[in-house]
């Protein structure tokens, strides 16, 4: 059997929510019901409502319903409900058809004074409303803003290298690779690898220390960051002596970064420069732009170190693929590292 709808309300003051629980107990009565049972129900009922939000200023929607010998409340978006009392039969259609009308003229009625402390009293509700949700936006915002930061920070030291603050190799697969992708997908702009191996570290290290070793690494990274532009071009420390540049700029602007590099360094670097541009044919991989630029850099080593070669294997019609950056080992410079203990060539592998 479908309930009957006796009533409804939205008891948003406390005279919407006396006036409810009287058509309760009134109908209760019209209907044969135990008027002394129901009144004890509806003090359970009052508080119920009171938590749900009756008489705060939020229109509680509240029902009374009519379903065969049970008289029952309803209210709220999640229809709670409350038992008020059970008939002892279910009453007559034209005697429910009776209440109805009464409790609908009933409600009906409008108290000037009673529509302006409703329309106050909503006002109000709907402002505290409004200032708690705001606040509670504020509050909201301020942890994502918090953790956000905490996530940024996070992701940057798993991408650092902690002791040059260069980034890291796994920053290196994850930049490079997107900067390969966009630039062979647009075809509008080169990119330039130059990879860089500290020439005799391992004897500076043994000879000086540890100490100074970490110092003269830090120096390299100080160099790098000196050669590319902020937040255009990146440098990378792979671990020991081992760096990289990626530059989006074609090899004749990475030969400068390079030479650049080897002035900072007193040309204690072997360096080694891969190209693409538009006209790069497209199948080539970034795995075989990374080999390019190693080929290079062995070429510098096997040639007497302190050097940049460029590698064009990925360029259509380069004819040969390698040759030296033009200016990049200074005169004076050069005589400094030929005089130097550590300027002599003796191994043409990677150190």
């Amino acid at each position: 059997m479908e309930p009957v709808e006796l009533l409804k309300q939205n008891l948003a003051i406390e005279p919407d929510l006396q006036n409810f629980i009287g058509f309760v107990l009134e109908s209760v009565t019209r209907l044969g019901g135990n008027p002394f049972a129901s009144s004890i129900a509806s003090l359970d009922l009052m508080q119920k409502l009171r938590n749900a939000g009756a008489a705060t200023g939020f229109p509680l929607p509240a029902c009374l319903l009519l379903q065969g010998h049970q008289l029952r409340v309803q209210w709220g978006e999640h229809a709670e409900h409350l038992k008020i009392t059970n008939l002892a039969q279910p009453p007559k259609p034209d005697t429910v058809a009776q209440l109805r009308r009464h409790l609908q003229n009933s409600t009906a009625s409008a108290d000037p004074a009673l529509l302006l402390q409703r329309n106050a009293e909503m006002e109000r509700h709907l402002d505290e409303t409004r200032a708690r949700t705001e606040k509670e936006l504020d509050a909201l915002q301020h942890t994502l803003e918090k953790r956000q930061t905490e996530l940024h920070e996070s992701l940057r030291q798993a991408e650092t290298d902690p002791l040059t603050g260069l980034l890291n190799r796994r920053a290196f697969d994850e930049k490079l690779g997107q900067a390969f992708r966009h630039t062979m997908r647009q075809k509008t702009a080169p990119l330039s690898l130059v990879l860089f191996d500290l020439d005799y570290f391992k004897q500076i290290n043994d000879q000086f220390g540890h100490q100074f070793g970490d110092a003269y690494l830090n120096k390299m990274a100080h160099a790098l960051r000196s050669a590319i532009r902020v937040d255009v071009d990146f440098a990378f420390r792979f671990g020991g002596d081992e760096f990289a540049m990626v530059l989006f700029a074609d090899y004749p602007q990475a030969c400068n970064k390079a030479t650049q590099v080897l002035r900072l360094m007193e040309t204690k670097v072997s360096i080694g420069i891969s190209t693409i541009n538009p006209s790069t044919p497209d199948g080539l991989t970034v795995e075989e732009f990374i080999h390019h630029a190693d080929n290079a850099l062995y070429e510098a080593k096997n040639s007497g170190r302190g050097r940049a070669v460029v590698d064009l294997c990925s360029m259509p019609d380069s004819g040969n693929c390698q040759f030296p950056c033009p200016h990049t080992i200074p005169h004076e410079l050069q005589l400094v590292a030929d005089r130097s203990p550590l300027g002599k060539t003796a191994k043409t592998d990677h150190d």
